[in-house]
């Protein structure tokens, strides 16, 4: 398989993991946005050796997710929506996109791979660095990072920092948990400093199950321009398959917070690349209030709504039918008009639309008609029944059937998306 084939495979199969994260919350979850925090320099660690066309694209939340890519600086220019060909009625017009008020990234200098290292190194304390190496902007990436292993004469220590960039309300904000136990968790605390930036310092392990006692610390700041910077460290000179080399980890938490906080990381946020698309190019501009009363009065005779959770441009209801027999679907309304203004993440995305899309029905009105039935996506692994419509002007409506065994039939998920109230508002 070629890798664009791959890459359109992979994004198909994401696509249909809708809402996969949004179920009922469990107990072990409660610290769910800072382990996600935590655990964001291993995986961007780990995208250095993942292939340029390698994504995850989480369709049914409004959010993409594209890892190790590289291209040119955003841009504002109109695009057309990837045509896909048609399985029966008349052809379908492209959906023309229209420029939207979206940030683009500001057009800094490129940090290299060595100025993003020596500017970690600056901020540590005396001591000996081996295994140093640096990513970063150079390559038009969403992250740069430095990691080494450092040793004050008291053991060693790996460690490292990465930097990224969101646009506003697309990062869930990183707080602490009400249980630290719960979380496997010493010590945290969440602080607004001055400037409105969001700091997060906590001392963990690496396994929740102690089955070692490495330890993990790690300090996070949101800043309100979208800027990321995360920092790690361990007791021990691996993450994980070495032993401690000292009781804890080198870096104080008021030297973290030092490390996070300093201005060496502004020409870094100013030059990666936003991670991920900003989330109000999709704003349908219909509230969840007015999508859960359109989907009430598009479910079948005895079927309601018992619950609703909202995540950005998707809503997760959880249903009961007649004898409280339950299921859940999630509904997406998303403005698929518009030009993401990353020129590579665009091009991801007319990617994504034409595999979606290509064996879609082309309704006679023009819109794309595409379902997804369990075990259809790539490798057979979906549970899931999804039905998307794609409008001319833009709408995208996409219902999933979240369970193995739906509630709602195919049909009656077809007669959901197919509702003439799904329209967007700006």
């Amino acid at each position: 398989m070629s890798e664009p084939d791959k890459f359109e495979d992979d994004l198909l199969y994401a696509m249909t993991r809708t809402g996969e994260g949004f179920r009922t919350a469990q107990g072990e979850l409660v610290a769910g946005g800072l382990v996600r925090g935590r655990r964001r320099w291993r995986r961007r660690s780990a995208a250095a050796v993942v292939s340029g066309a390698a994504a995850l694209a989480l369709v049914g939340t409004g959010a993409f997710y594209l890892s190790g890519s590289t291209g040119a600086s955003p841009a504002a220019a109109p695009v057309e929506a990837a045509a896909a060909p048609a399985t029966s009625g008349a052809g379908a017009a492209p959906v023309t996109a229209t420029p939207a008020a979206t940030p683009t990234a500001t057009k800094a200098a490129p940090v290299t791979d060595k100025e993003m290292l020596a500017a970690f190194e600056a901020l540590l304390p005396k001591g000996e660095v081996t295994g140093a190496k640096g990513e970063g902007t150079e390559k038009g990436g969403t992250s740069a990072s430095a990691q080494l292993v450092f040793d004050d004469g008291q053991g060693k220590s790996l460690m490292g920092v990465t930097v990224q960039k969101f646009y506003k309300g697309q990062e869930q904000p990183h707080t602490c948990p009400a249980d630290l136990k719960l979380a496997n968790l010493d010590s945290c605390t969440a602080t607004t400093l001055p400037d409105g930036s969001q700091l997060v310092l906590s001392q963990g392990y690496e396994y929740p199950d102690h089955r070692a006692t490495t330890k993990e610390w790690w300090a996070t700041l949101s800043r309100p321009d979208g800027g990321q910077v995360s920092f790690n460290e361990w007791n021990a000179a691996q993450e994980k398959g070495a032993p401690d080399s000292r009781p804890n980890p080198p870096i104080t938490l008021d030297q973290a917070k030092a490390i996070v906080t300093d201005k060496a990381w502004d020409k870094v946020v100013a030059a990666v690349r936003y991670n991920g698309i900003d989330p109000t190019v999709q704003d349908s501009g219909v509230s969840p209030d007015e999508k859960q009363a359109i989907l009430a009065k598009l479910l079948p005779a005895g079927v309601t709504v018992q619950s609703r959770s909202t995540h950005l441009t998707s809503d997760i209801y959880q249903l009961v039918g007649e004898g409280q027999a339950k299921g859940s679907i999630t509904v997406q309304l998303a403005n698929w008009s518009r030009p993401f203004g990353d020129p590579e993440t665009q091009q991801q995305m007319d990617r994504m639309r034409a595999s979606q899309f290509k064996d879609a029905t082309v309704l006679p009105d023009g819109t794309k008609l595409a379902v997804s039935l369990p075990g259809s996506t790539p490798g057979g692994k979906s549970p899931y029944t999804r039905v998307a419509e794609l409008h001319p002007d833009g709408t995208y409506i996409e219902v999933d059937g979240t369970e193995d065994k739906a509630l709602l039939t195919v049909d009656q998920l077809k007669a959901i998306a197919a509702g003439p109230e799904w329209k967007v508002k700006k």
